[in-house]
């Protein structure tokens, strides 16, 4: 190949491998970090944090006056009332009213002041459930993470096998070409290969199977690349068992879980909400003020020198009635002259000030019969109140029930990792032994293959084992609330 072409070939495979180096492998750390900022649960959470963010503050803003300014404007037509002679008169006008309107309480702040400290309360405790959120998304990656190297443990264990099953299929062909082994062994052993090579793909599935479990609640798309690092697990810390006695674990968790802490603020919200219903129940006294003015625009209309016509009309209406000397009123009968002059409307800002007008008061709501509203609102927030008691009993319950379940699950994991440790040393020198006897002729394949399953079998116990027993040490030094380290 020309040395041109070939020298970008060289690079291009140099980026690939530098990039292929630099591709980022997860750690526990990074994986908790990215599902608690982009878990869809936890975001959930957090906008109904910003959600009881908002109320707070509005209920905080109530205590101060309310103002308004309100203006409208129509064009109106038939039978108006003449603003100079307040007679109906038929014709289009165009009118316009402008108000400002401000009123505060003076009285009900008990109701006020307690609904702006129960909001106080529920965004606290929105902000508790987030984190009692991230803990939880925290705990279900650390076990979806131990569930990735369980399952790349086993691969390799299986990929051992299959290595080991393929090395004595390669010597026993030897052998039986040879006429040392019948043909039987090396059947036997092709079967076996099979049997490892199955195992090996179903655990390697396995693996695929947890990293997408675990990108699902990191909310990775499935298709994008992802490595997780594989920490030794011997080099995991652990605290002593000593450190986490139940009694202890439960009076540091009732501190330190966010939902210990969620219960105590959601009572805190409900018993100021409850007093807030029972403030609802008393008189209000509040203060107003409006400042009004209007507009009124017509065509110019002429107005006549009015002219006696010698003529009357009658009234109906008479003096002294009901006697003798009753007589009756009569009105003289004008017509319009020649024309006197016109009448128009004001200019607008002349109209505003001459019809500018001043309101003040005092307004009293008493409240004495709504349909039994008030005092069922009270009722049901007194009831409220005992149902988040009751409900932070029981949590505190389950959750000492947790605890010492989770103690009584580490000590059976513990024994049962020691054990399968014993195994595992056991099954390795039985097969030791089993395949020097095999080596020399003295140990049929079939019992070379059940040893050699034994010790499969031991290993992947030992390690299920293993990480079972690191779990349960996790999810108890969680509860103490220090949260998920390896």
């Amino acid at each position: 190949m020309h040395t041109k072409c070939l020298l970008p070939l060289l690079i291009c495979c140099f980026l690939a491998t530098t990039a292929s180096a630099q591709k980022k492998k997860w750690d526990l750390r990074s994986i908790v970090d990215y599902a608690m900022a982009n878990n869809i649960t936890v975001k959930m959470s957090e906008v109904q944090a910003k959600v009881a963010s908002v109320n707070y503050k509005q209920s905080k803003l109530s205590q101060f006056p309310t103002a308004s300014i309100n203006g409208n404007s129509s064009i109106n037509s038939g039978n108006t009332q003449d603003p100079t002679t307040y007679s109906l008169v038929t014709e289009n006008t165009l009118s316009a009213q402008f108000q400002f309107q401000t009123s505060t309480d003076i009285f009900n702040f008990y109701r006020k002041r307690n609904t702006i400290a129960a909001n106080n309360w529920e965004l606290q405790a929105a902000n508790a459930n987030v984190d009692k959120l991230k803990n939880d998304i925290a705990l279900t990656v650390a076990n979806a993470y131990l569930q990735i190297l369980l399952s790349i443990e086993q691969q390799n264990i299986a990929s051992v096998q299959v290595q080991q099953t393929t090395a004595q299929l390669v010597n026993t062909k030897k052998m039986v070409d040879a006429g040392a082994l019948p043909p039987l062994n090396l059947t036997q052993l092709e079967a076996q290969l099979a049997t490892d090579s199955v195992n090996y793909i179903t655990a390697k599935g396995a693996v695929v199977q947890n990293i997408l479990n675990l990108k699902a609640y990191m909310n990775i798309d499935p298709a994008d690349d992802f490595e997780v690092e594989t920490p030794p697990l011997d080099l995991i810390p652990l605290d002593p068992i000593a450190d986490l006695l139940p009694e202890l674990v439960y009076q540091l968790a009732l501190k330190n879980q966010p939902q210990q802490r969620y219960n105590d603020l959601k009572i805190k919200a409900a018993e100021r909400n409850r007093d807030a219903a029972w403030g609802a129940r008393l008189p209000g006294l509040s203060l107003f003020g409006g400042l009004n003015s209007s507009y009124l625009s017509f065509k110019k209309r002429p107005y006549y020198v009015p002219v006696f016509t010698n003529t009357y009309d009658q009234t109906n209406l008479f003096i002294n009635p009901g006697t003798t000397n009753q007589a009756e009123v009569y009105q003289p009968v004008y017509t319009n002259g020649d024309v006197a002059g016109y009448i128009k409307s004001q200019n607008f800002f002349r109209q505003l000030s001459n019809n500018f007008s001043k309101s003040v008061g005092l307004s009293v709501n008493i409240p004495i019969f709504n349909g039994g509203s008030l005092k069922a609102n009270y009722e049901r927030s007194i009831l409220n109140v005992q149902s988040l008691k009751l409900q932070k009993v029981l949590d505190d319950q389950t959750l000492k029930q947790n605890i010492f379940q989770a103690y009584n699950s580490v000590l059976i994991a513990l024994e049962k990792f020691n054990a399968s440790k014993k195994s595992v040393d056991a099954s390795q020198l039985t097969y030791d032994y089993a395949k020097k006897r095999f080596d020399v002729g003295m140990l049929g394949t079939f019992d070379l293959i059940t040893t050699q399953n034994n010790l499969l079998r031991a290993k992947l116990e030992n390690s299920i084992s293993r990480f079972d027993y690191v779990f349960k040490m996790k999810v108890l030094e969680f509860y103490k609330g220090q949260g998920i380290k390896l």
